[in-house]
């Protein structure tokens, strides 16, 4: 089952983000409150709209997201979406996706966009779900 994220799932959703990011193939090195944090800024933006999956009356999956203001037509910007690994490759990630691109259609948006790295499973999950690489963006950035 899916729904929209409630204030109180926040530390479920730390959890979860730092089971599915800190082991390989991310190898990220979240903590609780770093997490907290992050995903906390995403839910105070006015545009914010996150949903979670449920099973067994359980948190096992989530995704934030916002709608960005884009010259052409509004969007939908995925910021994160993550399951727990143990419940990967269940069609949860596809679940939110879809929840997405409805919530996306019955906005009238123009859709859905997202980075992910494209060394790391998920550029094929996406792919898969019928994303494609735009090839006229780069994402760059410098470490100081």
């Amino acid at each position: 089952m899916i729904r929209e994220i409630h204030p109180d799932d926040l530390d479920a959703c730390v959890k979860i983000l730092i089971a599915a990011y800190n082991p390989p193939p991310w190898n990220d090195y979240w903590t609780q409150e770093t997490g907290k944090k992050y995903l906390s800024e995403f839910m105070a933006n006015p545009n914010f709209m996150g949903y979670v999956v449920i099973e067994n009356d359980e948190i096992v999956g989530a995704m934030f997201a916002r709608q960005k203001t884009w010259w052409i037509n509004d969007e939908i910007f995925i910021d994160e979406l993550f399951i727990r690994p143990d419940r990967q490759q269940h069609g949860y990630g596809k679940m939110l996706i879809d929840q997405a691109e409805k919530r996306s259609k019955e906005l009238g948006l123009g859709g859905v966009t997202l980075l992910t790295n494209k060394h790391h499973p998920a550029k094929l999950f996406y792919e898969k779900n019928g994303y494609t690489v735009a090839d006229h963006v780069i994402f760059m950035y410098k470490e100081l």
